[in-house]
């Protein structure tokens, strides 16, 4: 009889099996937001034209009040969702957040139900134990005087970071979980982790102290066996690297990804079904082949919550397989979405302990708005405005008698102001903090001509996939670059004051702490001597702007061939 069963069970179908024991398959929505950045109002956000897509129309999207409402819209239509994040929801946030330790942020994705973040480099800003911080709880930050203000006691987060491959120097053990298994309805779904394993060149020295961070691919790869042996029903990879791709957010499975990413994905265990990533901020929607041949999804949602990753999985939950699996980009439209009423009134909040600062005028321009946004030579105008600024406040003398700055340009975050139409011109306190929230204190160092232009050279190493990593130079300062020259030789023709520049002579060059440590794998910058600490880089760009009526400067001070 036993084995007259077998035998009937063995030729049994899926579909005869599912109506002797019920159906096997669920279907489940994964939401995710990668570089939220503590955005918690919407900002401006370019889409393609319905009706051309040759155009773009702005829209005011992401913001955490309409995140809240494509999550209710989600959860209405399928209670099986998870909420998940891709990395940075904090660091190099706007005032409203940043001035309250990004608590706020915090509070914000634990009340709307996020499961699980991968960390992002930006997790890493204020060091292990202020993350630590964000997980457990607790007020002992190292910035008191912001830690706590948001509530009297910070309960940490409700969601678990992962970070499959950053391990503690000395131990050897890992700082956060590689994974979590999430359970979703009658499903269960593993989510594995891992950021960028060259953080430590994008993160200041003192956030990574005393960490190891470790290969994607090994790391995540290398918990898989553990992760299968819980038979989830389906495993999704959190991983926060990313790349670019010609093709729109909303170009479904595109092929012109490129970047480190690419290799990433090619290298992840087949098991896993989908790839959400982040830190590059650009919206895309691509299919990249496994090892074995077969494409899955790999997507990211652009940032500040703009586009949110969106998977649709089917899995069954008798063989404990994903059946099927479908991205897309979500836009966040602010002005379309209903407001979750509990994060309006946190977001309302988190403004009445912040605005007063934040509102104060500033400064007035010349124009509307000056935008960070780069012309083919790597400039932009707001790169320009700030790397003057920072050489004005090195300039003296007793501040280090600097006679050219530097600007990364990851640190400058937003357009100033962030929002237009702006009739008045104003700059409040809260868009010049916006624009440079990490608090940085300007250097200046002395280099010879031959390691400025070595630090010039560097700008073409291995620079991540849609990351423009052009230094803005200060006014009287100019070269050129041809990407048809080998790496080390294409630069040339660098001017300082109308003068070649001398490859023997010392200069005293000014630059931020983060690129003065050697940020960005700008090592050249490291080996400046004689350093001598400044201001805090926002003060020195309030003070600039608050000196005159600033209008855009288009001149070119950089001049590309090829």
């Amino acid at each position: 009889m036993k084995r007259h069963i077998t035998l009937i069970g063995a030729a049994l179908t899926l579909s005869s099996c599912s109506m002797v024991f019920g159906p096997s398959t669920q279907d489940i929505t994964v939401i995710g937001v990668n570089d939220f950045h503590g955005n918690l109002l919407p900002t401006s956000f370019r889409v393609p034209d319905p009706a051309d897509r040759s155009k773009t129309l702005t829209v005011q999207a992401g913001g955490i009040e309409a995140i809240g409402g494509v999550l209710a819209q989600a959860r209405a239509a399928n209670p099986n969702t998870v909420f998940v994040g891709v990395g940075d929801m904090t660091g190099a946030s706007p005032l409203a957040s940043a001035l309250l330790r990004d608590e706020p942020t915090i509070d914000a994705l634990t009340q709307l139900g996020m499961q699980v973040n991968v960390v992002g480099n930006h997790e890493f800003d204020n060091g292990i134990k202020e993350l630590q911080r964000f997980q457990q709880g607790g007020c002992d930050s190292n910035a008191p005087d912001r830690a706590c203000k948001f509530n009297p006691t910070f309960a940490g987060a409700g969601f678990t970071y992962l970070a499959a491959n950053v391990v503690d120097s000395t131990t050897g053990k890992r700082v956060f979980p590689a994974y979590k298994i999430v359970k979703v309805g009658q499903a269960r779904v593993a989510f594995v982790g891992a950021v960028l394993k060259d953080t430590p060149t994008v993160v200041t020295p003192s956030g990574v102290a005393g960490l190891r961070f470790e290969d994607e691919v090994a790391s995540v790869n290398g918990v898989l066996p553990e992760i299968r042996r819980q038979r989830p029903d389906a495993i999704i990879a959190l991983v926060h690297q990313g790349g670019a791709s010609k093709d729109s957010f909303d170009v479904v499975n595109c092929k012109t990804l490129t970047g480190d990413i690419v290799k990433i994905a090619q290298g992840l265990d087949p098991a896993i079904g989908a790839v959400m990533t982040g830190h590059t901020h650009r919206g895309y929607n691509c299919a990249v082949a496994g090892p074995t041949g077969v494409e899955r999804p790999v997507i990211q949602g652009d940032s500040y919550g703009h586009l949110l990753q969106r998977l649709d999985l089917t899995v069954d939950t008798r063989l404990h397989r994903l059946v099927s699996v479908k991205a897309s980009n979500v836009v966040v439209d602010a002005t379309k979405l209903p407001k979750d009423a509990a994060m309006t009134a946190l977001v309302q909040k988190a403004k009445t302990l912040t605005d007063p600062l934040a509102q104060r005028v500033v400064a007035t321009l010349g124009a509307e708005q000056l935008t960070r946004a780069v012309a083919p030579n790597g400039e932009s105008v707001l790169g320009r405005l700030i790397a003057d600024s920072q050489l004005a406040a090195t300039a003296p003398a007793d501040k280090g008698g600097a006679v050219v700055a530097f600007m990364n340009p990851g640190g400058i975050r937003a357009d100033l102001p962030v929002n237009v139409p702006n009739p008045n011109r104003t700059v409040t306190y809260g868009d010049v903090f916006t624009v440079q929230p990490f608090g940085n204190i300007l250097q200046v160092v002395t280099l010879t001509g031959a390691q400025i232009k070595a630090a010039l050279e560097q700008q073409f190493d291995n620079p991540a996939a849609g990351q423009n990593r052009i230094l803005q130079v200060s006014k009287g300062f100019s070269y050129t670059w041809d990407n048809s020259k080998p790496k080390g030789e294409k630069v040339s023709d660098i001017m300082l004051g109308g003068q070649p520049l001398d490859l023997n002579a010392r200069y005293r060059v000014a630059m931020n702490n983060f690129l003065a440590d050697g940020g960005d794998g700008f090592t050249a910058f490291a080996q400046g001597t004689d350093r001598l600490g400044g201001d805090v880089d926002l003060d020195a760009f309030q003070n600039y702007l608050k000196a005159s009526t600033v209008t855009p400067d288009t001149t070119e001070r950089i001049k590309r061939l090829n």
